[in-house]
C-alpha cells in the first residue's frame, strides 16, 4: 500500500485498497486530506506538471487549497473550471478540457486532477484517458455519491442525448483522495442524494449496514467509517469484475435501469442523480418482492430509509411511462434487447434477471405515483 511520507496522522485517515495488479491503487479517507495532495501526488507520480480540473461552485471553495499544495509540492498545476451541472458530461467539454490542457503545454509525462462531484470525475477521469492516448489521474471526490461511488471502479464518460454514460472508457485511477471535510459544504439536498448509493450497497451486499445508515440519519453514528464501508463494498465488486464481463459488477446497477432513464425523461438536473436513483430502488425493490421472494417489508425498510434522507419514492408527474421506456432501451443494460434486470432475493442478496419483462417494467412504473 502506498503510505506518503509527509502525512503527520495517518491513524485518523481510513483505507481501502483496490487490488487491480498493475492498475491497484488506495483510497484514503478521512478529514483535512486536501492540503496533503501535493505529498500524495509527488511521491506516488513523480511528475511535475499537471491539470487541476473543477466546476465552477467547487473552485471557489478548495481549487487553491489544492493549487497551493501542489505548488509547495513543486508541481506546476494548470487550473481548469467547468460550469457546474450535469450539462458539462459532454463531448463538447471534454475537447474544451484537452485543448486548454494542450495549450497550457501538459504532456504525456502530465498528470490531471478531479476535483469534485461525480460529474467532475467522470469528465476529468475520461479526458486523461483519451489526452495523448492517457495519463495518470487522481480523484479528490467532494460529495458523498462521488466519495462511496463515482471516484471508485474506474468507470469515466459524459453522456448524450439517447442517454447517461454511453460513451467512456474503463481507466482506474491514480489514487482517491476523500476528504470528508469537504462534505460540509454541500447544501442539503446534494448531501442527501449521495445516500442513495450508500442504501443501495446495504440492499445488495450487506444488509447490517442499514443499521449503520439510520444512525448517521439520526446524528449518532460514524460518517467516515460508513464511507469506508461502502467503498469496500465497491472495490471487492471491482477487482472480481473490473470491466463487467462476469456479470458481478452489474449488481451494482440495482435501481439504476429504470432510474438512469428516469433521470433522462427531464431537463438534466431537475432530478439529482441520487434522486433518481431512489426511484428506481423503488422500483426495483417491489418488483424484487414480486418476481424473486423478496420478502414483503424489505421495499418498505429501503423506502423509510430514503425518506429519512428526503429522497422521493413517488414519480414527478410530468415523467412519463413511455418516456422511461424509451431512454431504457438506450441503456447499456440491454443486452440484444433484453433487459438486464438486478432483483434481490434477500436483503444484502442480489442477483441479475432476464425475467423482467415490459409489462412487469411498466407495472412498477405506474406504481410509482402512489
Amino acid at each position: 500500500m502506498f503510505q506518503p511520507r509527509l502525512y503527520l496522522d495517518m491513524s485518523s485517515c481510513l483505507s481501502v485498497r483496490v487490488n487491480l495488479a498493475a492498475r491497484s491503487y488506495d483510497i484514503y479517507i478521512g478529514q483535512g486530506l486536501l492540503p496533503f495532495i501535493g505529498t500524495y501526488a509527488s511521491e506516488l507520480l513523480s511528475r511535475t506538471k499537471c491539470a487541476v480540473v473543477t466546476d465552477s461552485n467547487v473552485a471557489s471553495l478548495y481549487a487553491q487549497t489544492v493549487l497551493d499544495s501542489l505548488a509547495h509540492a513543486g508541481i506546476t498545476a494548470t487550473l481548469i473550471t467547468v460550469p457546474a451541472g450535469e450539462s458539462s458530461k459532454s463531448m463538447t467539454v471534454v475537447e474544451e478540457v484537452c485543448r486548454q490542457m494542450l495549450q497550457a503545454g501538459l504532456d504525456r509525462k502530465s498528470f490531471l486532477v478531479a476535483l469534485g462531484g461525480g460529474v467532475i470525475g467522470d469528465l476529468a477521469g475520461f479526458a486523461a484517458s483519451i489526452f495523448l492516448r492517457g495519463i495518470p489521474f487522481i480523484q479528490v471526490p467532494t460529495t458523498i455519491l462521488s466519495q462511496v461511488d463515482s471516484s471508485v471502479g474506474g468507470k469515466t464518460g459524459v453522456n448524450t442525448p439517447e442517454g447517461k454514460n454511453l460513451l467512456g472508457t474503463f481507466s482506474q485511477p491514480s489514487l482517491v483522495l476523500a476528504d470528508v471535510d469537504t462534505l460540509s459544504s454541500l447544501p442539503q439536498r446534494e448531501y442527501c442524494e449521495g445516500f442513495a448509493e450508500i442504501i443501495k450497497h446495504a440492499a445488495i451486499r450487506d444488509a447490517l449496514m442499514f443499521e449503520d445508515i439510520t444512525a448517521v440519519a439520526d446524528n449518532q453514528g460514524d460518517l467516515t467509517a460508513l464511507i469506508q464501508r461502502n467503498v469496500a463494498i465497491k472495490a471487492r465488486i471491482v477487482e472480481q469484475d473490473e470491466h463487467e464481463t462476469t456479470g458481478l459488477r452489474a449488481l451494482l446497477n440495482f435501481g439504476h435501469t429504470i432510474g438512469h432513464a428516469i433521470e433522462a425523461s427531464v431537463p438534466y438536473g431537475e432530478l439529482l442523480h441520487g434522486e433518481a436513483i431512489s426511484l428506481g430502488m423503488v422500483a426495483a425493490a417491489r418488483l424484487s418482492a414480486q418476481l424473486a421472494g423478496l420478502p414483503v417489508i424489505a421495499p418498505a425498510k429501503i423506502i423509510g430509509l430514503m425518506k429519512k434522507f428526503h429522497l422521493p419514492t413517488t414519480l414527478p408527474a410530468n415523467i412519463t411511462a413511455e418516456s422511461i421506456l424509451e431512454h431504457m432501451k438506450h441503456d447499456k443494460k440491454f443486452s440484444e434487447g433484453k433487459i438486464r434486470f438486478v432483483l434481490l432475493k434477500t436483503l444484502g442478496q442480489a442477483f441479475v434477471s432476464s425475467d423482467v419483462t415490459e409489462t412487469h417494467i411498466i407495472a412498477a412504473i405506474k406504481a410509482l405515483r402512489y
